[in-house]
């Protein structure tokens, strides 16, 4: 079985509950970046010992929150040791909108996991497209590049909609299985 870290910031909630979703699939330890935009104690020693690392942000303003941001400059020290070459990486996000520019979040992640010389891994889901799609179908939002979730603004967390929860944790579910057939 491979070791699966989930680094995530969550502003309000909601992303933390797809971090929780994404990490119940893959059998993933959890490392919040806290709201200064740092780790955990151990935080960086566990995504050095993980086989994956699959990241986590809200889209605000188009992109990755501050507190990401920082987690990610901060990266910069694995990155000049090639520390996380060959790792398995995939990325999630959800924000208020439909379509609230969650796929600059992914090409945000997607650019950060090539930098370190990863591995990404995508959702491998059909999108839940046809007439008779539901908002609670699996892949509604319809992501290749990595899990979306959509909560509206004035939604808390609880709110979540089960369909985008479920597609989290069959996300965390193919990393965790492409991790296992790339370990080392």
């Amino acid at each position: 079985m491979s070791k699966v870290a989930v680094v995530f910031h969550s502003g309000y909630g909601h992303t933390l509950r797809m971090a929780q979703a994404v990490a119940q699939g893959a059998d993933a330890q959890l490392v919040p970046i806290d709201a200064d935009g740092n780790l955990p104690d151990g935080g960086w020693e566990t995504l050095a010992a993980a086989d994956a690392i699959i990241m986590g942000s809200p889209t605000y303003m188009g992109t990755v929150s501050w507190q990401f941001k920082r987690f990610a400059d901060a990266s910069s020290k694995p990155w000049f040791s090639q520390a996380w070459k060959d790792k398995v990486f995939a990325g999630f996000t959800n924000s208020a909108t439909m379509n609230g520019d969650k796929l600059s979040t992914l090409h945000y992640l997607f650019t950060l996991a090539m930098q370190h010389g990863g591995i990404w891994v995508g959702t491998a889901l059909k999108p839940s497209n046809s007439k008779a799609a539901q908002r609670n179908d699996i892949n509604y939002v319809g992501s290749f590049s990595g899990a979306m979730a959509q909560s509206p603004s004035d939604a808390s967390p609880a709110e979540m909609v089960q369909g985008d929860l479920d597609t989290a944790e069959l996300f965390g579910q193919r990393v965790a299985q492409v991790a296992a057939r790339y370990r080392r």
